[in-house]
């Protein structure tokens, strides 16, 4: 069973959708025993860091999404709240990945929305994918480059388009969105 984690940031649905598509029993939760009992999580989001944070703590599942053990997916906000920090809402995130998350400078068109490529692949995730393929993006926050970085992307500055960290991978891009490359990444990941 893959349980995808529900909080008070959208997107849930489409992953949901996308999952069930590839032939995977899925189940929408914030049951800390489902989420624990689970083959795989995927923690997807679209929305604000620091209410997310808050919603998350005041159920508790800030420490259980910290302590799972099987592999975890972070999609889009899922991957800025396994980050150290947030500048949107100045708050403390999981600390999964040794990487801040910062606000697109007014360089450009911000957010960050649309299709753009990826680089420097470095994670089973990312298998049978070649370098230079395009996913889709809207985000106006990006995640810093760390040891964890598992693919980057430039927009404005390169940022981590991806993490891996042990049990723990995350995907700045939404895959669910992204057409056969987000597909395959989506299929790598629930194949683990």
């Amino acid at each position: 069973m893959i349980a995808i984690v529900k909080y008070n940031a959208g997107n849930v649905k489409s992953v949901y959708n996308a999952v069930t598509r590839l032939g995977y029993d899925a189940i929408i939760t914030d049951d800390p025993q489902i989420l624990q009992n689970s083959d795989k999580v995927i923690f997807p989001g679209v929305g604000e860091a620091s209410s997310a944070m808050k919603y998350l703590k005041e159920r508790g599942l800030d420490q259980i999404i910290k302590n799972l053990k099987q592999p975890v997916l972070g999609i889009c906000l899922g991957q800025q709240l396994l980050c150290k920090n947030s500048e949107e809402g100045n708050v403390d995130c999981l600390g999964i990945f040794d990487a801040g998350v910062r606000k697109f400078p007014a360089e450009d068109i911000v957010p960050h929305m649309g299709w753009n490529t990826l680089t420097n692949l470095n994670s089973v995730i990312f298998n049978n994918i070649e370098e230079n393929k395009d996913v889709y993006y809207v985000h106006s926050y990006y995640c810093e480059l760390s040891e964890d970085t598992a693919a980057v992307t430039n927009y404005i500055l390169p940022f981590s388009a991806s993490f891996q960290k042990g049990n723990f991978y995350a995907t700045q891009f939404h895959p669910e969105k992204s057409a056969s490359t987000g597909e395959e990444i989506l299929k790598n990941f629930l194949s683990l």
